[in-house]
């Protein structure tokens, strides 16, 4: 907890990010936490994650040691936090992956990341809410990072409940707690659907967008054909244009 601040007050990560705490408003308790895995990496899914915390849940969120999941980089210490967190009393959350195929198709119709971003919050919001008599007492606002110029980009994808939800979006969000424990069940998932992937395919599908992820890309061509590839990686990154002519050097 934050030397001197009221009993009421906002909890934010105390040890493990003081640099941050002092750059961010403080967020009343209670509320929802919103973040999201997968948006930078080529292949696997989309996911978004909202964990709701008050004041006792954010303690126990705290003394397990949630902090930020891209501050995290073992996939086990991931696992154990996620299992932690799932595990911890009085703490509702919801996971919403978006597959390959449905976010490929998502991009078709939106054009947009951030877009689908938005949509994907929305609905992890949504899923909450109705799990509102599960929450004691109700949230009375949502948090996020600020992923778009505008912040009506979330607004105006939220459904009749949760528009009434103040929503609030800030940079650094991850130092709040709520959003530093969705980071870490939606970057479990992540992990977890990308293993499964590999296996479905047979090929080592790796994290993130660089030059072995274009080598896994061309590999996966050679091997699956472009129709395939839509079920296992996002089709509108750069790499996709990259990898495309070894498939007919392939050929």
């Amino acid at each position: 907890m934050v030397d001197n601040a009221p009993d009421d007050a906002r909890f934010f990560l105390t040890a493990h990010n003081l640099h941050l705490i002092k750059q961010q408003v403080r967020v009343q308790m209670p509320h929802i936490g919103v973040d999201e895995s997968g948006k930078g990496d080529f292949f696997g899914p989309l996911v978004d994650a909202g964990v709701y915390v008050n004041e006792p849940v954010a303690r126990a969120l705290d003394n397990l040691g949630v902090k930020d999941s891209k501050a995290i980089t073992s996939d086990k210490k991931i696992a154990a936090l996620a299992k932690g967190i799932r595990g911890t009393p009085g703490c509702v959350y919801s996971v919403v992956p978006i597959g390959n195929a449905t976010y490929n198709r998502l991009h078709q119709s939106m054009r947009n990341v951030n877009k689908i971003l938005a949509w994907g919050h929305a609905r992890v919001i949504e899923n909450l809410l109705g799990q509102r008599d599960r929450m004691n007492p109700a949230p009375l606002r949502a948090v996020s990072d600020q992923f778009a110029r505008s912040k009506a980009t979330v607004k105006s994808a939220l459904m009749e409940h949760g528009r009434q939800l103040e929503l609030v979006q800030m940079h650094k969000a991850e130092s709040d707690i709520a959003v530093a424990a969705a980071s870490i069940l939606a970057r479990a998932v992540f992990v977890d659907r990308l293993a499964a992937l590999g296996q479905e395919f047979d090929l080592e599908l790796p994290k993130g967008a660089s030059s072995r992820v274009d080598a896994a890309g061309t590999a996966f061509l050679k091997k699956h054909g472009m129709a395939k590839l839509g079920q296992a990686a996002k089709l509108h990154f750069r790499t996709t244009q990259k990898i495309q002519p070894q498939l007919g050097q392939a050929e």
